[in-house]
């Protein structure tokens, strides 16, 4: 009788949330047809904040373990650096540096002493200063996806990238609050030569986005052009904009044991402009890593903090970022494979690595699968889960990443800013006050009642849980009634809908002009030289 009872209950309170339900539903479908908060519910830009204690994976003297074996790395092995003045200047600084030599060897103290230069948290401008980020600490900074080759959608498939795709998730990117800076292009417009691409692609992120963004280390002229049209767009004078972090790029090293001319290059003219290097090995295990995740976070770590003590060489207080993007390849093919346990005790380890040296840690949210399917949702979510348990601070390739990182989807995109905007919900502190707690309200109600008429529900039923935009919660018979969509279906439609709710933000014509100015004499001048 009292499983009866319960059931009977069950389906009264189910048959008066259904009864409740159509009114409500009903004006979310009339707004549905032209883009808007209706279509697309989301909270004002704010930085999510760790909630929770980060994880740890391994103990205390573990994690002293794998620091050891990173510092023997380093002092035993030595890292190969391929830029004559990175050497000299590693050189005058103590490392041990032999004539004629690539190999770098540094001592345990010295890069200790180094790597205590770097700040533990600063603040990284945009161009609209309400978009600016707080780095480290216990702030989250979601990126979406960047460097991918191709672009696909459902409508014109997989394509190489181009301008067009690419101002596209430009536009997505800022369009959605939840997206607070754009690490990279998110796709590489291949239809845009090579010597003049940056030129283009940074400055249609001055113009169709104001949040903080990115620049690529691919030889010192990108550089200075990045970082010369960043000062330019943000109307500092070149005084202000050394000593204001405006703009990251990510240094990634050429595992194992190596930091390539384009990338040392980066880190000179980011760390002498003061602006932010996230230094990142690219460690798989079993490829360009030890196959076991232990020895694959001892190589990340002695590569992570080898750029970053040289970066502190260039400029005692350079703003860095310790990078972490250990993962695993399928030992039957060799193909990277992310999503996996290994990739996520990786991701928690290295926040425990980054705490110990007092650093602001990036992490990202990828994924293995080709489309938009169930191993999409699970990889990315197993890949963010394993971020924010490890405490990053800057989570790139957030939104939009497909086919580790082969392609950016448009409707991906917009499944992931469901996670996204999920996550940050949940990181939302739980309100305990008196009015939460509702005694009021159940005194009204009593034994055997429903809530959905009360005042306390009428007063918060619209904000008191996280409205999706992707999910479908409508029950089977109107599901089925609407053609029986999928999360696919609904996110290509609502993709276009934000590019058509897009406005661009506002950007001073003057400086618009000196931007194109700008673009138009280092194009005549013939780019920067593709043989980097």
């Amino acid at each position: 009788m009292a499983d009866q009872t319960m059931t009977d209950m069950e389906t009264a309170s189910l048959r008066a949330a259904a009864e409740t339900q159509p009114a409500r539903r009903g004006r979310r479908r009339r707004g549905g047809d032209k883009p808007g908060p209706e279509l697309f519910p989301q909270k004002p830009f704010r930085q999510p904040r760790h909630l929770f204690k980060p994880l740890e994976a391994v103990s205390a003297d573990e994690l002293e373990a794998i620091h050891d074996a990173s510092m023997r790395v380093l002092e035993e092995i030595g890292i190969d650096f391929l830029h004559d003045d990175a050497k000299a200047m590693l050189k005058a600084a103590g490392a041990d540096v032999k004539p004629g030599e690539d190999r770098v060897r540094m001592d345990r103290a010295m890069v200790a002493e180094l790597v205590a230069k770097a700040p533990a948290e600063f603040t990284l401008r945009a161009r609209n200063r309400a978009h600016d980020l707080q780095i480290g600490g216990n702030a989250i900074a979601f990126s979406c996806v960047a460097s991918a080759p191709n672009a696909v959608d459902r409508d014109a498939g997989r394509r190489p990238g181009n301008q067009e795709d690419y101002r596209n998730f430009l536009k997505l990117a800022q369009f959605f609050n939840i997206i607070h800076c754009v690490m990279g292009y998110p796709v590489e417009p291949v239809d845009i030569h090579a010597s003049v691409r940056h030129l283009d692609c940074i400055a249609d992120m001055l113009r169709l986005t104001d949040k903080v963004f990115h620049i690529y280390s691919l030889g010192r002229e990108r550089n200075l052009d990045g970082l010369e049209l960043t000062r330019i767009g943000y109307g500092l004078s070149p005084e202000e904009f050394v000593e204001t972090p405006c703009v990251a790029t990510v240094i990634n090293t050429s595992s194992p044991l190596r930091l390539d001319t384009p990338m040392l290059q980066g880190l000179i003219e980011m760390a002498r402009a003061g602006q932010v290097s996230i230094v990142t090995p690219f460690t798989l295990a079993g490829a360009m890593a030890p196959v076991t995740v232990a020895g694959a976070l001892a190589l990340q770590n002695a590569e992570a903090l080898a750029g970053i003590a040289f970066a502190q060489i260039v400029h005692p207080g350079a703003p860095v970022v310790y990078g972490g993007f250990t993962s695993n390849v399928d030992m039957k093919s060799g193909a990277p494979a992310f999503g996996t346990p290994e990739y996520m005790k990786a991701a928690i380890a290295g926040g425990q690595l980054a705490r110990r040296y007092h650093l602001p840690y990036r992490s990202s949210g990828v994924c293995a699968a080709n489309t938009v399917d169930y191993q999409a949702a699970l990889e990315t979510t197993l890949s963010e889960w394993g971020a924010i348990n490890g405490g990053a601070n800057i989570i790139k390739h957030a939104a939009g990443w497909l086919e580790g990182g082969l392609s950016a989807g448009f409707e991906k995109f917009i499944t992931d800013i469901d996670l996204l905007q999920k996550i940050a919900e949940y990181l939302m502190p739980l309100d305990v006050s008196e009015e939460a707690l509702a005694v009021e309200a159940i005194r009204d109600v009593g034994p055997g009642g429903h809530f959905f008429g009360t005042q306390h529900t009428q007063d918060r039923y619209k904000e008191a849980f996280y409205a999706p935009i992707v999910s479908d919660w409508r029950n089977y018979e109107t599901w089925a009634e609407a053609g029986s969509p999928t999360a696919h279906d609904k996110a290509n439609r609502l993709y276009k809908k934000a590019l058509e709710a897009y406005q661009p933000p506002a950007l001073d014509p003057a400086i618009d002009e000196e931007i194109t100015a700008f673009v138009d004499r280092r194009k005549a001048e013939g780019g920067a030289p593709t043989d980097f």
